[in-house]
């Protein structure tokens, strides 16, 4: 006999736990997972969706994507944001094919070329920063990050293409980006992004059509894309590669600012970390083997996916009845799995509320540790773009770390509250004083 997942206590008349779900889902969540274990529902204004927790069930939740599981009936505001049978809103089929397209430059060799790209970013950050000051971390990343995006995937001379307000035009976009207000409401904030989206659009289709008059050697990322075809020989159509440019230079931007802010925070709140990842730095340019041996750095980054996933939740639509565990999910529910939850449980995470980089330094348990971590996604919708993350984040603060002393204005940042990106709130203020 099987029965729908027990509901989570709290649930108010009419709305359920629809306000909480929208000001603090990650205290809705633990507080099932202390009722009911890592199975439970809540309601959502009368409609019961299900979340589900832990290794085991993540791993069912990614598996059965595009299976007993839609990503793309979870994510209605994606579609607006781009288009209805774009990646990984397509079938499939058709999103293998779209993947195909940019899985290479992640790989290999290419990415040689974007350390590069990277270390002349950050160095040009640091030409502007001079001896010292203060900054908030999220001003001062954010546009970093972006920059170094739009160079990696647009081009050496993006600068010249796109003007100053590339930033903000891209913060609008992402305010598309949630499930409040619904897409298809007029709201400001929805129809702002909808005009930063199309104003975006064109100044990429202009940097295609650029590239394919005038190109250049060896091609680069956005070369390849303007010849691009699908493995049957297709040509990929215009709609899709600038979609694509849209989609991995905002995504490189909304999830790794968020990463590297928390991670530059951790390392000040942990003096011993701090100085065992500058030990390790070498003097002098880094180059792809120089991040590679980047470890403790690494595993730091990997302790901050796991303490402050910036992609907190993530959902999927149910296609058809299924059973999970004792438990009748029905055809149409919304699913739920918490990165920002699943990370913390003390069964699988030891000292799950410590800031300790060396549980992924521990032989099997370290590996084990690592499979755990679902901040950037898995199974085959993993985010393409993970490793590029990470040498990122690493090139970055290789580079501040070895140059600067930093200090924390505002004391340890807390999580922006409410169903935003989890970037640390702001104030987050940082003093910096240059080594030597």
């Amino acid at each position: 006999m099987t029965a729908v997942p027990a509901m989570v206590s709290g649930a108010k008349p009419v709305f359920g736990h629809l306000a909480e779900f929208r000001r603090t889902p990650e205290e809705l969540f633990h507080r099932g997972y202390r009722e009911h274990g890592s199975v439970f529902s809540f309601s959502l204004a009368g409609r019961r969706a299900v979340v589900l927790l832990g290794s085991a069930h993540n791993r069912f939740f990614y598996a059965q994507t595009d299976g007993l599981l839609s990503i793309r009936a979870a994510y209605p505001f994606f579609s607006r944001m781009f288009a209805p049978e774009f990646y990984f809103f397509a079938d499939p089929e058709e999103y293998q094919r779209q993947r195909s397209i940019v899985l290479p430059r992640f790989q290999g060799r290419q990415l040689e070329g974007y350390v590069t790209s990277m270390q002349r970013e950050t160095a040009a950050l640091i030409d502007e920063l001079g001896d010292s000051g203060r900054f908030d971390m999220a001003a001062l990343l954010g546009p970093l990050v972006l920059r170094i995006a739009a160079r990696c995937f647009l081009g050496a001379d993006i600068a010249v293409v796109l003007d100053r307000d590339f930033y903000t035009e891209f913060r609008r976009f992402a305010g598309g980006m949630g499930f409040f207000p619904p897409p298809w409401v007029p709201s400001p904030r929805n129809l702002r992004s909808r005009a930063a989206r199309d104003r975006l659009r064109a100044a990429f289709r202009t940097l295609i059509e650029r590239r394919r008059s005038h190109p250049i050697d060896p091609p680069d990322f956005l070369q390849t894309l303007a010849g691009a075809h699908y493995p049957d020989g297709t040509p990929v159509p215009d709609s899709v590669r600038v979609n694509l440019v849209l989609m991995l230079t905002w995504a490189g931007h909304e999830t790794t600012t968020g990463h590297l802010a928390w991670a530059l925070a951790d390392l000040l709140d942990h003096p011993e970390d701090l100085r065992r990842v500058r030990a390790e730095i070498p003097p002098g340019p880094l180059d792809l083997a120089a991040v590679k041996h980047l470890e403790h750095l690494d595993n730091c980054l990997l302790e901050t996916e796991r303490l402050h996933p910036v992609a907190y939740v993530q959902a999927r639509r149910a296609t058809g009845d299924f059973d999970l565990d004792g438990h009748t999910v029905p055809a149409g529910t919304l699913v739920f799995t918490s990165p920002a939850v699943s990370h913390r449980l003390a069964e699988e995470h030891p000292r799950p509320d410590d800031y300790w980089p060396d549980r992924f330094a521990m032989g099997r348990d370290g590996r084990l540790a690592r499979q755990a971590l679902i901040g950037f996604g898995g199974g085959p919708h993993r985010c393409t773009g993970v490793h590029f993350a990470y040498q990122e984040m690493k090139v970055v603060l290789a580079m501040l770390l070895s140059r600067y002393e930093f200090t924390l204005v505002d004391g340890t940042p807390r999580p922006a509250r409410g169903f935003v990106t989890k970037w640390p709130a702001s104030p987050c203020r940082v003093d910096y004083r240059r080594i030597g």
